[in-house]
């Protein structure tokens, strides 16, 4: 985003509130890792460039899997997962993140983050890359919404403010591709940046994070980048 013309990404607040949700766990070490495309574990080779104390990182399932295994114990109030998953809009070419959901409300075990080759290649982790990110989800909530598919029409107060908008959005878009002053000076319109600019959902820091702490783990929990 930091290196985006003219950082555009930054313009799309969804884009931005995603990439601030949740927590990540960082690479103790620069790891390499080779897949030759067979099924079993030993066609996936992983190595260390750099880092110190022991590689948490190997091949075990086998089919080009990449484990991470994360040092950590969760516990999550009852009733409350942990989603796991790859960090959020941070593709990496020839692999990718699987994603889990743990009942860290009940477990007493640690978990696996696993990556998935996508065709045989060399992939590697920087030291201190993000190599998973979690966050908490309320179990059971998914099971109290119901889909329903209805006219627009049917709300006649939505759709005047959606037809108000759409309207809006044609005219700018316009004025925008005939070079208008006006609209070239805004660059775009900023309704949903403006509706939402007072809220500010940040993940808060774990309670026990100082300096010591981060030394001993090699800063491996961090919150989500901006």
């Amino acid at each position: 985003m930091e290196d985006a013309d003219k950082k555009f990404p930054y313009r799309c607040l969804p884009l931005v509130i995603a990439n601030q949700y949740g927590w990540e766990i960082l690479s103790t070490h620069h790891v390499r890792a080779s897949w030759d495309g067979s099924s079993g574990p030993d066609g996936l080779h992983v190595e260390s460039l750099f880092g110190k104390g022991r590689l948490h990182c190997h091949s075990h399932f086998g089919e080009g899997v990449l484990t991470f295994q994360i040092p950590f114990l969760f516990k999550t109030p009852a009733g409350w997962n942990l989603m796991v998953r790859g960090p959020t809009n941070h593709p990496k070419d020839g692999i990718v993140a699987l994603d889990g959901v743990i009942e860290t409300d009940w477990a007493h075990s640690t978990f696996t983050m696993n990556w998935r080759f996508t065709r045989a290649c060399t992939v590697e982790f920087a030291l201190n890359e993000p190599i998973c990110l979690f966050f908490p989800i309320q179990r059971g909530v998914l099971e109290m919404f119901r889909g329903e598919f209805r006219m627009l029409e049917a709300d006649r107060e939505f759709e005047n403010k959606f037809r108000e908008w759409s309207d809006s959005r044609d005219r700018f878009l316009a004025a925008l591709d005939k070079g208008k002053p006006e609209a070239v000076a805004r660059g775009w319109q900023k309704d949903y940046m403006q509706t939402a600019k007072d809220k500010k959902p940040l993940a808060h820091p774990f309670a026990n994070e100082n300096v010591v702490e981060r030394a001993r783990i090699g800063g491996l929990v961090r919150r989500n980048r901006d």
